[in-house]
């Protein structure tokens, strides 16, 4: 058992499974399980390997009831909320993560980031390593300090400050400044026209966050920067733009977590694990842990 958390980012991997296996698992009332049942094998499969004592799960609920919906209406508007089918499956998946003895998070109105992000300084707080089981770039942002991680579990190694730098060009920290500038076309977030990820890298290489850019757009037409006249102009054009990205990019980590904070693993609920498993179709093997 370590003194490691681990939080998970449910919506990567259940929808990794939910896109990539043929329905072949059917619910009693004839639902297609098997977006759940590929998420349920990787998550009795990380708790074999990895053993955690600390863990949780965070779930997404929060599609155009976010407080960032408040900021800018747009935000994430090209995406649809969950038909019947695949709002069982969600809930499914939850119901299973429970009875694997997993705390479980959602909001109505913060997103799971924002809650890995609280459950991760909360944890910190407490003298727990961090790691996060994601491949979302946004969650670099949590990678604040040299122990705290970030993992596609099982796929990769996990990603420390330095990785994260050598991947994205910035530091954990300046990750939302780079969000800011550069927009995320998956959430819908506007970016400055024209900045792409390495000027913008190259950008907070010489000025370090998006506020002391602000404070002196007119310094960036002299830095050593391809078009960097160019790049001042627009940042002049779409100051307050990307005052909305920043708003929009940046992790709420003081979200309100709905239920009692608990980051410990309980134990396998048996008995509900095996009327889960077949009620939603799954082989009575499933339900060894």
């Amino acid at each position: 058992m370590s003194q490691r958390v681990y939080l998970i980012d449910v919506s990567i991997y259940f929808f990794k499974y939910y896109f990539a296996l043929p329905d072949n698992w059917w619910s009693e009332e004839g639902n297609p399980t098997a977006g759940v049942y590929g998420y349920a094998n990787w998550l009795k499969r990380m708790l074999a390997d990895l053993n955690p004592s600390y863990i949780a799960a965070c779930f997404d609920e929060s599609l155009t009831t976010c407080f960032r919906n408040d900021i800018y209406p747009d935000y994430k508007c090209s995406r649809v909320l969950p038909d019947d089918l695949l709002a069982f499956q969600l809930a499914a998946s939850r119901q299973v993560t429970e009875a694997l003895g997993i705390p479980c998070y959602a909001s109505a109105t913060h997103e799971a980031d924002d809650l890995l992000g609280t459950l991760a300084v909360r944890a910190a707080s407490k003298g727990l390593e961090v790691c996060v089981l994601s491949r979302d770039k946004d969650l670099s942002q949590l990678i604040g300090c040299e122990t705290a991680q970030l993992w596609d579990y099982p796929d990769g190694i996990p990603m420390k400050r330095a990785q994260i730098h050598e991947k994205l060009g910035v530091w954990p920290e300046q990750v939302v400044d780079l969000l800011a500038l550069v927009g995320d076309v998956g959430d819908d977030i506007p970016g400055v026209p024209g900045v792409g990820v390495k000027t913008a890298a190259q950008l907070l290489t010489h000025m370090p966050s998006w506020a002391e850019v602000r404070s002196n757009i007119p310094a960036v037409a002299n830095l050593p920067i391809r078009g960097a006249k160019s790049l001042a102009a627009k940042l002049e054009a779409y100051q307050d733009q990307v005052d909305m990205a920043y708003q929009l990019a940046r992790i709420d980590c003081k979200a309100p977590l709905g239920r009692r904070f608990s980051l410990a693993r309980a134990q396998v609920k048996r008995a509900q694990l095996r009327q889960l498993a077949a009620s939603l179709g799954f082989p009575p093997s499933f339900a060894e842990v």
